[in-house]
């Protein structure tokens, strides 16, 4: 019977974290989007479109069929995504050494810079929102990293 009701507390602690942490993920998400929103509308880029060059920034290159998969679209409108950003000079196409018929997409500097200063828009925002949370809340996220990073 103890057992069962200290597993039960345990359980509705984590539940209880795991619900702090979700709307604080919901609402630095939120945060970050609506910066984001103002600065990827200068540059007339979409989210998914952003989110990609974001991938596209921590790998070497990405075929088209993995390009897909990550975003979870089919390979048509992952083609559509890689034509914008192309237009735009944030990716490029590239042929495999191997296999010229193998399309690779890679990420071009203007494109780094872009990911690079809205990571830092969005480290901007974290920064202050973090900066107003108690020493409760800082455990919580500081926990939650050390998980995610296991």
């Amino acid at each position: 019977m103890n057992t069962t009701v200290n597993m039960n507390s345990v359980s509705q602690h984590y539940t209880n974290e795991a619900e702090r942490l979700a709307d604080f993920v919901l609402f630095t998400q939120r945060s970050c989007i609506l910066n984001l929103s103002s600065e990827l509308h200068k540059g007339n880029i979409s989210f998914p479109q952003f989110f990609l060059m974001a991938y596209l920034s921590s790998e070497d290159y990405l075929t088209m069929s993995d390009i897909a998969k990550k975003m979870g679209h089919s390979t048509a409108a992952a083609t559509g995504l890689v034509d914008r950003l192309e237009k735009l000079g944030y990716v490029e196409r590239v042929h495999a050494a191997e296999d010229r018929r193998k399309i690779m997409v890679r990420i071009t500097a203007k494109g780094t810079d872009m990911v690079s200063q809205m990571r830092g828009e969005i480290v901007n925002s974290l920064s202050d929102t973090m900066s107003e949370m108690d020493e409760e809340e800082a455990d919580t996220i500081r926990h939650a990293q050390r998980v995610i990073n296991r």
